[in-house]
């Protein structure tokens, strides 16, 4: 089944969609993972950030956000598969268009540790010792800007 990109900021969601977007963050982060912490931490509504997910036959499958952290850095997160969409490939795609909606700018994010070769295999490395969070061991990853041709 063929997926569907979208991208929008948060005065751009309609009620249901970012509904169906937190459903998977919560039903993946909080009650799969068993990590009961606050989901919503205010950075969805600022004006920098940039909702990306995919969709297939209507449905969210897949999910991450793009944060504008300071000093022109893109922050990525909450990156997310729904259970029945994993393997084939979603993460790596969804990855694929956040970094060109990224594009020349530096990107960091919080790898959960057991996924640091997935994150390397586009461009980020190691920058900071690990460290747990919400029992989910943790590893600081940064993919430097590119230079602009």
């Amino acid at each position: 089944m063929p997926t569907e990109s979208h991208l929008a900021a948060f005065a751009e969601l309609d009620a249901r969609t970012f509904h169906d977007l937190l459903r998977l963050r919560i039903d993946v982060f909080v009650v799969e993972q068993a990590c009961p912490y606050p989901e919503l931490d205010g950075r969805d509504v600022e004006p920098g950030t940039r909702h990306l997910w995919l969709t297939r036959d209507g449905d969210v499958v897949a999910y991450l956000r793009i944060l504008a952290d300071p000093g022109g850095v893109a922050r990525i997160g909450r990156v997310v598969v729904a259970p029945a969409a994993r393997g084939a490939g979603l993460a790596g795609a969804l990855m694929t268009e956040a970094l060109a909606v990224v594009g020349d700018r530096p990107c960091v994010l919080e790898a959960q540790t057991h996924l640091v070769g997935f994150y390397a295999g586009h461009g980020f490395t190691v920058s900071g010792p690990g460290y747990v969070e919400d029992g989910i061991p943790h590893t600081p990853m940064r993919r430097e800007g590119r230079a602009a041709a």
